[in-house]
């Protein structure tokens, strides 16, 4: 049996319609994968910045422990009794998407 006329190019068409939805999820994937490993570095930097100021460091070298996982992050410092706390947010990096990462982190210290 000969297959139909009528069936001819509908693989190309079926593969047209599914490949910019293939494409999405996988750009997605990628933005999320890069916003999580920024969340990552930022928390990472936060808890040296607390330790930095725990131990009495100067604030602009836990603005530099930031800013160096994160160009553009905000950060605060909050002495709580014995502890020193570090806030920090930062873009997540995702394009045409405005979503921050925050981390917060405290180290036991004198601070001031």
């Amino acid at each position: 049996m000969k297959a139909g006329r009528g069936d001819r190019g509908s693989i190309t068409a079926e593969f047209a319609v599914v490949l910019p939805a293939v494409l999405l999820v996988l750009v997605l994937g990628a933005a999320t994968l890069g916003a999580c490993a920024r969340q990552v570095r930022l928390q990472d930097a936060v808890a040296d910045a607390a330790r930095l100021v725990a131990r009495g460091e100067s604030r602009e070298r836990a603005g530099e422990a930031v800013g160096a996982a994160a160009s553009g992050a905000t950060m605060v410092i909050d002495h709580s009794g014995d502890l020193v706390c570090v806030t920090a947010a930062a873009s997540a990096g995702v394009p045409m998407l405005a979503l921050t990462v925050s981390a917060r982190s405290c180290a036991l210290g004198g601070g001031e």
